[in-house]
């Protein structure tokens, strides 16, 4: 079998595959976020072993030998680690909001424009650059006891494989450091943003990515296992999204536009970013939003309404949801995609008395499909769209989505990140597998075409409130 390891945010897993791509079984472990005042931070030990659990408890159930893993994970935030992969303060999460201010002072000194135009990466407060100045400035015991500042899967490769010094791969390094022309860090960016003397923690890039023999936690020893790209890049790999145009929305915790392209535009408006892959002439044009799952997740425990009774009430009210709009930007570090406020926040208008639950809970969706709709405008989708992630669960909200993009999606169900893990790993050690049976739609959501007519007018609606809340947030 085949096994990859997807280390997400919230969730831990591990899912394992015969040679067709048939998902067998996934094991899925928690891991805790600790969230105050804007920082948002995790355990790595508890991560770690959340991933020793699932690989151990994935083995047991599917006993066939594994021939081999390849793993993912969540990408940004700043994993400090000591020369053993070990942790010397918790990791600092890509949601961690602590360097607004760094951020704010960027974006008006010229700054976070002269960082986009030299890598393509828009710099948001939960990544390596904002993150790792203000630990410098703020808590430089920490980096001073570090010996690399890494990413979440490079922190679970080398404590797998034993590796004597921590690597992170080209997707992961996109952001913000690396110059995509030439795959390597840029060091005029890391003395842009203060860090030159601490050049010595950015972990070295390996291209193509690192492989390594596990050494018998969680994998069978000897187990073939490639730490490659992060979640974003793995899951459009599981996606089969490797065609120019061709793009992919990722509904999770956030939403996340990928379009594959062989092109780098620098121009335009600062936003998102250019992912590398292991191809040199491929990348992916990225617009990772903030908001996604999240903040339908925040509206369902205020109203009171179960994960399971949404595709219900999106029966009960019409598109339009009566009035009700929601503009869904909720996470305390504002926006990254596709564009940088910091200190965006949601706005719920047009609620009155008479506005139910059903009502707040199509509008929010509404409000998230307007946001997707958005990131892969500024993306430069033009070919067909898949979609994956734990929102395309709904059938009522993936018929919706469809909707308001107003085009088909290709929905691919399963573990897609763990799946674009293994085909990454299988590229790295030359076996063959069959990307377009691995990668297949598991079905086609047409849109109706008198509500996607309706949700055209209704997005050009959503980007007038949005201009005009993008202008009180920086007052």
């Amino acid at each position: 079998m085949y096994v990859g390891i997807d280390v997400g945010t919230s969730m831990v897993k591990a899912a394992a595959f015969d040679a067709t791509g048939r998902q067998l079984a996934v094991e899925a472990r928690p891991v805790g976020l600790d969230l105050r005042e804007g920082r948002v931070e995790q355990d790595m030990a508890e991560v770690y072993g959340a991933v020793v659990d699932v690989l151990g408890a994935l083995t047991a159930r599917v006993p066939d030998g594994v021939e081999l893993a390849g793993l993912t994970g969540q990408g940004d935030g700043v994993w400090l680690v000591d020369a053993e992969g070990r942790p010397v303060r918790p990791a600092a999460s890509w949601m961690d909001g602590r360097a607004h201010e760094l951020l704010d002072q960027w974006l008006a000194d010229g700054t976070f424009e002269t960082v986009f135009r030299r890598t393509g990466s828009a710099m948001f407060p939960g990544c390596p650059g904002p993150l790792l100045a203000w630990f410098d400035r703020y808590e430089p015991g920490s980096l001073d006891a570090a010996t690399a500042a890494v990413y979440c899967k490079d922190m679970v490769f080398q404590r797998l494989t034993g590796a004597a010094r921590a690597a992170t791969d080209v997707s992961d390094a996109s952001m913000p450091f690396l110059d995509p022309r030439t795959r390597s860090y840029d060091n005029r960016v890391v003395e842009l943003l203060g860090l030159t003397h601490r050049r010595g923690l950015l972990a070295p890039v390996s291209d193509p990515v690192a492989a390594g023999e596990a050494h018998g936690e969680g994998l069978p020893p000897g187990t073939p296992l490639a730490n490659g790209p992060y979640d974003l890049p793995a899951c459009a790999l599981g996606a089969g999204v490797t065609r120019p145009g061709d793009g992919l929305l990722i509904v999770g915790t956030c939403l996340a536009a990928l379009v594959a392209t062989s092109e780098l535009d620098l121009t335009g408006e600062p936003a998102g970013l250019y992912i590398s892959t292991d191809r040199p002439d491929h990348r992916l044009r990225a617009m990772p939003a903030m908001v996604g799952t999240a903040a339908l997740d925040w509206v369902l425990s205020t109203t009171g309404v179960r994960h399971d009774e949404v595709d219900a009430l999106l029966a009960e009210t019409p598109p339009g949801a009566h009035g009700v709009r929601v503009l869904p930007y909720f996470a305390p570090s504002g926006e990254r995609a596709p564009f940088v406020e910091p200190r965006l926040r949601a706005e719920l208008t047009g609620i009155c008395l008479e506005s139910t639950p059903a009502d707040l809970i199509r509008a929010t969706c509404e409000g998230i499909g307007y946001a997707a709709r958005h990131c892969l405008a500024a993306a430069g989708l033009t070919g067909t769209l898949a979609v994956c992630g734990g929102g395309t669960r709904s059938p009522a909200w993936t018929r919706l989505l469809a909707d308001v993009l107003g085009r088909p999606l290709r929905v691919v169900e399963g573990e897609v990140g763990a799946r674009g893990a293994v085909l990454a790993a299988a590229e790295r050690y030359g076996v063959a597998l069959d990307a377009d049976a691995w990668t297949r739609p598991t079905l086609v959501v047409e849109p109706d075409a008198d509500r996607a007519a309706y949700y055209a007018k209704g997005y050009e609606e959503h980007l007038e409130r949005l201009a005009e809340a993008r202008a009180r947030a920086r007052r």
